[in-house]
């Protein structure tokens, strides 16, 4: 009879894995891709050389130091470019997802579009197929995301979804499929930043939801659709709208107090504080706050100044009601007014975490498709005795 041992609540400080895609120091506030601080790449690298380097194990140019020398970027975006095209079955579903229902769930509407690529492409099961096969269904999923949810969103307001421009990469690049229009340059920058810094995060909620689909053998599309289901949730993936939500509802520098005060005497979750990880401050947070700054002269960025009140009064307020447990801004909370000054619209900055987390996730499936075992944990029984 095999003897089980405890386990703190959510796997807290369990290591069930091996990886070489990135690692979390939350006593640091710390993390890399594959050696690489994540902050510095989101202020010196782009989006698509982020993702070559999680994906396949180093920068496109090899050479940080190096920008003169671009061929291996150029062939990474090719590759990309030429798995844009979205097949026929897919393009027929996408009206239908964008309009059913009352409310729009793009997220959902991601979910049934990748399940259809990847039963129109014919994607097989990871288990025995080639290491570049494998390679080439996660940069088909990767690269057709963005195409998918900017398609939904335009469909969804009415409007003919656009196509892929291949002279536009990364955060210039969405925003062009989200508006149809040139995009704005210093936005696009911003964006572009934000996507960088999200790409992989540890073993996350979702992360570790792929982990365990890729490691029953399946397609590279169902391990990705496992992880968003996981990833929609608003206690993951689903919480930048719901702190900018906060900062509006507070409106005021002197809202802040009371309307803090008043959800920890109930007990309500503060969204955009706190973080399962980190016992200091986000690095994604501070690094996003500098790119909110630098947007601060944009219409509508008096809303950086009171969101920079609304962090500092919370975390301080948060360390009188709770103690001991260092509760600071999370990405979240710089992510909604990041984005909203970029001009994503709101019910699209959830979709735009997940523009950039696919890259981690495919990464985390082809790392997980090495290994021949299956994440099989047991559960401690607490119900009744068997009669």
């Amino acid at each position: 009879m095999t003897t089980m041992e405890s386990v703190p609540a959510g796997l807290r400080g369990v290591a069930v894995s091996d990886t070489a895609i990135g690692d979390v120091r939350g006593a640091e506030g710390f993390y890399h891709y594959r050696g690489r601080s994540a902050v510095e790449l989101a202020r010196t690298r782009t989006f698509d050389d982020a993702a070559a380097l999680v994906l396949d194990g180093e920068l496109p140019d090899r050479d940080p130091g190096q920008h003169a020398d671009r061929d291996g970027l150029a062939r990474f975006r090719a590759e990309l470019a030429e798995r844009r095209e979205l097949p026929d079955a897919v393009r027929a579903v996408l009206p239908t997802l964008a309009t059913a229902g009352r409310d729009f769930q793009p997220l959902a509407g991601l979910r049934a579009a990748l399940s259809t690529l990847g039963a129109a492409d014919g994607f097989s099961p990871t288990w025995g197929a080639a290491p570049r096969d494998r390679r080439a269904d996660a940069l088909r999923v990767v690269a057709t995301t963005p195409t998918i949810l900017a398609a939904l969103y335009r469909l969804r307001r009415g409007l003919e979804p656009v196509a892929p421009r291949d002279d536009l990469h990364g955060g210039a690049a969405w925003l062009y499929l989200l508006d149809g229009t040139e995009p704005d340059p210093r936005a696009a920058a911003a964006v572009e930043r934000y996507l960088v810094a999200t790409i992989d995060h540890g073993f996350n909620a979702s992360t570790f939801t792929a982990r365990v689909a890729a490691s029953a053998a399946t397609d590279v599309a169902s391990a990705v659709v496992a992880a968003l289901g996981t990833f929609a949730g608003p206690l993951h993936g689903g919480a930048p709208d719901r702190a900018l939500e906060a900062v509006d509802e507070i409106g005021s520098p002197e809202r802040v107090e009371p309307y803090v005060r008043a959800k920890l005497e109930t007990g309500d979750r503060i969204m955009g504080f706190g973080h399962a990880v980190y016992r200091t401050a986000d690095p994604r947070a501070v690094m996003l706050r500098e790119v909110a700054r630098e947007l601060a002269d944009r219409p509508g960025g008096e809303i950086v100044a009171l969101a920079e009140t609304v962090q500092e009064r919370t975390e301080a307020l948060l360390a009188e009601y709770r103690p001991g447990r260092d509760l600071r801004a999370n990405v979240e909370f710089w992510a909604g007014v990041v984005m909203q000054l970029a001009g994503v619209p709101r019910e699209m900055f959830t979709p735009t975490f997940a523009v950039s987390r696919v890259v981690g996730w495919c990464a985390h499936v082809l790392e997980q498709a090495e290994s021949s075992t299956i994440i099989r944990p047991s559960a401690r029984y607490v119900g009744p005795s068997p009669a």
